[in-house]
């Protein structure tokens, strides 16, 4: 039996959960089934990162870049179509918005027998001008007829592109973004010697956030929440991690709200888990996302957990049980839940193990990589893409 050839999409690798959960994919497929190629756009944090396969081959295409810009997304269009066509895998398999309409078109017109797509969330959300989402939403229709399966990391996402018309549900795959369930919650020896270490004060509160710095993820509402919470909890301190292009912005914003030495943006740290292991609650203030892995991990540690009512997120928390949910720019109720987690360690506590215990093994990383084998090797098989078949 031969091996299948899979090529994965996406635009950049960034340091973002679609990107880490591809090129986990990537290093992890079954060596002896698959033959895999990794191709993005040039310019994303994680492309200095050597996947741990040497067998994995990696493309970079020129032009293929997150913004719209037309004369570089034709020109990316025909260097993917050259190269899928030089190297004419069995699959491909794409990610993100822009990767996922260049990628889906380049492998239909190359001729690759199946394409799969995986929306780790939409380009289209609700903070778009109505022409914009509904071009977008437009674009997706007409790509999902092209692919042979459409993966969801999460049952909302499922039923928001049903509601708009995206494919065939029959077509429709739940594969959850994966993340190391092993790892969370982190071991370590004493909460006070981490928050020491990371300069916040070994005995104050700690509220934490991760993600990029970016519209999507609202950081800016973290801000306005220490600033709420900074004069009826002094000695309450909160981390954003991450970074991006917003940063300027939000530096400028702590210095203007008085909040400098009790909000503290690190950058991206490669602790997350024994910070998480140390910080008393987690909050997320995106205003779209699809799965988020930072909340699964959060949720994984134990961690009181207060959130905006957004897309897989609502799907993660039950709200009053497995942590608090506000609705999206809700600043002053998330204030509110992220007030009475802190003055009550109990509440915290009890939040805290309810949200360990609903997340179970279907949010492992290794799960999804083989959730995704079984259906690559499906696939293949409808094609006869096996050697004697």
């Amino acid at each position: 039996m031969r091996r299948i050839k899979v090529a994965h999409v996406v635009t950049q690798l960034e340091l973002g959960g679609a990107q880490q959960n591809t090129l986990y994919t990537v290093e992890h497929l079954n060596p002896e089934a698959f033959d895999v190629l990794l191709i993005s756009g040039p310019g994303g944090m994680l492309d200095a990162r050597l996947p741990s396969r040497a067998s994995v081959r990696r493309h970079f295409i020129e032009g293929l870049v997150r913004p719209v810009r037309p004369l570089k997304d034709l020109a990316a269009l025909w260097r993917l179509w050259r190269l899928l066509r030089r190297e004419r895998p069995d699959i491909v398999h794409t990610h993100s918005s822009k990767a996922g309409i260049l990628g889906r078109w380049a492998a239909f017109f190359a001729g690759v027998p199946v394409v799969v797509h995986t929306f780790h969330g939409f380009g289209f959300h609700d903070f778009l001008s109505p022409p914009v989402r509904v071009f977008y939403i437009l674009l997706e229709k007409i790509c999902a007829g092209l692919s042979a399966r459409l993966i969801f990391v999460s049952r909302q996402n499922q039923a928001t592109a049903r509601s708009a018309g995206i494919g065939r549900p029959e077509r429709y795959e739940l594969i959850r973004s994966g993340v190391p369930l092993k790892n969370f919650p982190a071991k370590i020896p004493d909460p006070k010697t981490v928050k020491a270490a990371l300069g916040v004060g070994m005995h104050k509160l700690l509220v934490l956030s991760v993600g990029n710095f970016k519209a999507q993820k609202n950081p800016e509402d973290f801000i306005r929440l220490a600033k709420l919470l900074h004069p009826k909890l002094p000695e309450a301190r909160f981390l954003f991690i991450g970074d991006g292009e917003r940063r300027p912005l939000l530096e400028s914003m702590v210095l203007r709200e008085g909040l400098d030495g009790v909000c503290f943006l690190p950058g991206w740290r490669d602790d997350v888990p024994e910070i998480m292991a140390a910080a008393d609650v987690f909050v997320m203030t995106s205003l779209w996302e699809g799965l988020p892995r930072s909340l699964v991990e959060a949720m994984k540690s134990g961690l009181a957990c207060v959130c905006y009512a957004v897309d897989g997120v609502r799907e993660l928390i039950e709200d009053g049980r497995t942590g608090f949910l506000a609705a999206p720019r809700g600043v002053e109720t998330m204030a509110a839940r992220v007030e009475a987690l802190l003055r009550d360690p109990s509440l915290r506590e009890k939040i805290g193990a309810q949200a360990a215990g609903s997340i179970g093994e279907e949010f492992d990383i290794d799960a999804m990589v083989l959730r995704q084998e079984a259906l690559y090797a499906e696939l293949a098989r409808e094609q006869g893409r096996f050697v004697g078949e």
